[in-house]
Formats: C-alpha cells, structure tokens, sequence
C-alpha cells in the first residue's frame, strides 16, 4: 500500500470537521490500509482520516492489546476518567497528560461495510477517543489546562521551524 503524508500542527485540515462516509466501498477500504501502513510507519498507534489530509470520518488503531479501523465512529458510552501521556502523529515532539474516559462504547462501520459496536477500555479507549477529536477539528492540546495549553503552543511553534527544515531536506 502507500504511506501517505501526515499533516502537521498549523495546518487548517486539522481544525476541519471530517464529512460522514456514505459507504465504505473499495476507496475507502484503500484508505483504511493505506492510513494502517503510515500509522505503522511513522510510527504511531492511531490515525485519523484528517491527519493525511482527508476530511472523512474515518479512524485506524493498533496496539499490543487491540486493532481495528471504523468509519463514521459514534461515542455512545463514557465512563471514569484517567490521565495519561498523550502524544500525537501531528504534533511530534511533545507529550502531555491529558484527562480521558476510561471505558467507552462506540458503534461505526467496520472495513466489512459492517455496522458494528465495541466496548473497549483503558490504552484502546484513550487512542479511539483521540482520534474522533481529530475528525472534529480537536487536537489533544484543547483539552489540557490553559497555562499547560499556551506552553505546548508554544513549544509547538517552535517545532514547526524544525519541521519546516526536515520537509525541505526531503
């Protein structure tokens, strides 16, 4: 399949809310291996559709404990709460805590074309809930505290200049 190119902090598509997925037929299966493969690559555990600059709500995950692919995912359940070091393929470089669900229930449509609803919890959870932000125009730095937000902005700005400088060394 094809790596495709993550999109960094700055640019719009990030902000952008992603449009439903009318079905999922072979363009948007392609673009569930394909966004598989960069997850891998880069490498990270969860990518949203917006990330590689396609504003479908579409979502792949992989970790020791779960994978899997959703289009059109639809938080129905949330409950507890638990911090935890988030990072992200679009902000590399920086981590932070960041206050999640810890047991979510989502339902989308699976790379089958299939409706499906799973339970999931814990790593799993916080990376499925990420990545919907993500088809919402929300980046895991909207959720920390204001000084903690303005310091990643920050650090972010300043991380851009290295990016800038390793897409032109490409």
């Amino acid at each position: 399949m094809a790596i495709l190119p993550i999109r960094l902090f700055g640019d719009p598509v990030l902000r952008a809310r992603a449009s439903k997925v009318s079905r999922v037929d072979r363009g948007a299966r392609r673009l569930m291996e394909n966004m598989t493969d960069t997850m891998r690559e880069a490498p990270g555990i969860g990518l949203a559709a917006p990330q590689v600059g396609v504003l479908r709500r579409i979502i792949v995950w992989e970790n020791e404990e779960d994978r899997g692919c959703l289009a059109n995912p639809v938080m129905l359940q949330q409950d507890g709460s638990v911090e935890g070091e988030e990072g992200c393929l679009s902000m590399p470089g920086i981590t932070y805590p960041v206050v999640r669900s810890q047991f979510i229930v989502v339902e989308g449509i699976d790379e089958n074309g299939d409706e499906v609803q799973l339970e999931t919890q814990d790593l799993t959870a916080r990376i499925i809930q990420h990545e919907i932000d993500h088809l919402n125009g929300v980046l895991f730095i909207d959720h920390l505290p204001p000084a903690l937000r303005k310091e990643a902005i920050g650090v972010l700005r300043e991380l851009q200049e290295t990016w800038a400088l390793q897409e032109a060394a490409r």
